[in-house]
């Protein structure tokens, strides 16, 4: 008896120690699991911006698939705080509960194949301090085994958030072939057409080619198509297009970086790299009558690249950034749809920075004057239709003979003003072209109090005091005296006070004197200016584009394009019909 009953213990905990391991395995094949090596995730913050008393970021995030089988099913987890909301997304469903901000799958990307990868991305409102880095990748069982069991969260419950929009997916405008009767010229302070009749560049800017997203910022939320079609239609004539010089570079080189778009919303953009989708962008604009200026806004790929001084780096040299010019000019010098190129934005320095832009005679490799006239060469040499416009620096000597190497450190011997805008220096060393004299704008930049304080802002204002105490000696002077046209590269902000008094007095400036201009911008992630449409990239700020419309070229009621074939978008005219 008591061997038997041994022996029937002995059984009884074989049989215990078998079910356990079963029910073990059976649990552990039962629910989620983290991502093996084979899977990962990666959320990238980028573009930050306030608006309204809030702050904004850019999220993207791509899932990668090394493995051999398709991944079904995923989700991410990672903490937000508790201020944090999601604004809006693409590619990605979510549920934000006590902390966790779980992001699963929309309809069209719940698979990430064998080898591949699927990207989303989404705008956070007061995020906090988000760690990016906290992101976990969440895969239902086994990727490898389609028995295995699912995530029993179906990003299609209806209790569970969804993406509440489901664009269509509008038909681009068929796209007309290139033509060359459209091209540019200058006569004194007037730009004009191939016949001599007087235009007038009424435009807005839209970056994103110059800060890593290597395509529109807001293509992440927006129909690229119907926005072309949109800025068209409001009356712009022409779209300055920010560029970095290193991702020019790398399309010639043959390297394409990554274009960043909702491509639920952009499907027809698939299969395109970024070249061919800027390639893309140029034939809707050409179909919409809407031209195109080339603007070099920094050296290197970076949302804060503007902020570096000159058009080189340590990493970018000035052949490099000479290089980047010629090579656009090129390619697209038999396509008058790009009629100019910014040759380069806001160079800079101040008073006592190591690293300064300047303006004199000399062969210094930070002499501004000089690399602008090897930068209009580099184009005008490639493409010698094209417009050039050269901008200011920020500092200039008030005594430039005694001070002409810039060396004073005392800042009362400088004209100081705005990034760019200081085009004192034409006076004295005017930029020389040659047998293209006639191509050549001058474009500087000018902003309110809410981008920074100057003096001018000090005392009750006029548009009288404005003029006298910045416009007129920086660069009104060169339209004035009917030296070049001058073209107002960004001018914007918030239209609150303070700067809304500023707005006013200068787009009154702008009309009164009929000056070109392209207003600072489009984008609603420009963080001290804010812009045209709100978050959704969609949406139209229509206080701000009626502000805006009284300064674009109108007649009877009717847009006026620089197209002398295509109609500006949909309520405007040809330059052939004004």
């Amino acid at each position: 008896m008591q061997r038997k009953a041994k022996k029937a213990i002995n059984f009884l905990l074989v049989m215990v120690l078998a079910i356990t391991l079963v029910s073990a395995f059976q649990l552990k094949s039962a629910f989620p699991r983290a991502a093996t090596s084979d899977a990962s995730v990666s959320l990238k913050a980028g573009n930050t911006w306030q608006s309204a008393g809030s702050t904004f970021l850019q999220v993207d995030g791509t899932i990668t698939n090394k493995g051999k089988a398709s991944i079904t099913n995923w989700k991410v987890t990672v903490p937000l705080a508790p201020s944090g909301a999601v604004n809006s997304c693409w590619n990605m469903d979510y549920d934000l509960s006590d902390g966790i901000l779980t992001i699963t799958p929309s309809d069209h990307n719940q698979t990430v194949p064998a080898g591949g990868s699927i990207t989303f991305g989404m705008i956070l409102t007061n995020p906090g301090d988000f760690d990016t880095e906290k992101a976990t990748l969440i895969i239902p069982g086994s990727p490898n085994n389609p028995e295995d069991p699912t995530d029993p969260a179906n990003p299609q419950d209806p209790d569970d958030p969804v993406d509440p929009t489901n664009p269509s997916n509008p038909t681009a405008k068929p796209v007309p072939p290139p033509t060359t009767d459209d091209w540019l010229y200058t006569d004194g302070n007037k730009i004009v057409d191939k016949d001599g009749k007087e235009v007038w560049l009424t435009g807005v800017n839209w970056f994103g080619y110059n800060t890593g997203t290597n395509i529109f910022d807001g293509v992440w939320a927006c129909n690229l198509n119907t926005t072309i079609r949109d800025i068209a239609d409001r009356g712009f004539n022409i779209l300055r297009i920010p560029f970095s010089s290193e991702l020019i570079l790398q399309w010639k080189n043959g390297i394409y970086p990554k274009a960043n778009y909702n491509d639920y919303i952009n499907p027809y953009l698939d299969g395109m790299n970024s070249l061919e989708i800027f390639d893309y962008v140029v034939g809707q604009c050409r179909a919409n009558g809407l031209k195109i200026m080339i603007d070099i806004h920094s050296a290197e790929t970076d949302a804060a690249g503007h902020f570096a001084p000159l058009w080189y780096t340590d990493k970018i040299s000035e052949e490099d950034y000479l290089e980047s010019l010629a090579w656009m000019a090129n390619r697209y010098k038999n396509d008058d749809t790009i009629v100019a190129y910014d040759l380069k934005n806001e160079p800079h320095g101040a008073v006592g920075d190591k690293v300064r832009a300047i303006w004199n005679d000399s062969d210094d490799p930070n002499n501004w004057k000089a690399v602008a006239e090897k930068a209009a060469l580099a184009v005008l040499s490639n493409n010698p239709n094209a417009l050039v416009l050269v901008e200011g620096i920020q500092i200039y000597p008030k005594d430039i003979n005694a001070n002409r190497d810039y060396s004073s450190r005392n800042k009362d011997d400088y004209y100081n003003t705005w990034w760019g805008g200081n085009l004192r220096g034409v006076k004295d060393f005017p930029v020389e072209l040659g047998k293209y004299q006639n191509k050549l704008v001058y474009s500087p930049h000018d902003y309110g109090p809410s981008v920074s304080a100057q003096p001018w802002f000090e005392k009750d204002y006029t548009m009288q005091s404005l003029y006298e105490d910045c416009w007129r000696d920086n660069w009104m002077y060169i339209h004035e005296e009917d030296i070049a046209p001058i073209l107002i590269g960004e001018w914007g902000g918030f239209m609150t006070a303070p700067n809304i008094k500023w707005m006013t007095l200068f787009r009154d400036f702008i009309i009164e004197h009929k000056l070109h201009h392209t207003f600072w911008c489009f984008n609603a992630n420009s963080g001290d200016t804010g812009g045209l449409v709100l978050h959704d990239f969609t949406t139209w700020d229509e206080e701000k584009y009626a502000f805006v419309k009284e300064a674009l070229w109108q007649k009877n009621g009717k847009f006026v394009g620089l197209d002398h074939e295509i109609p500006l978008g949909a309520n405007g005219i040809t330059l052939s019909d004004y």
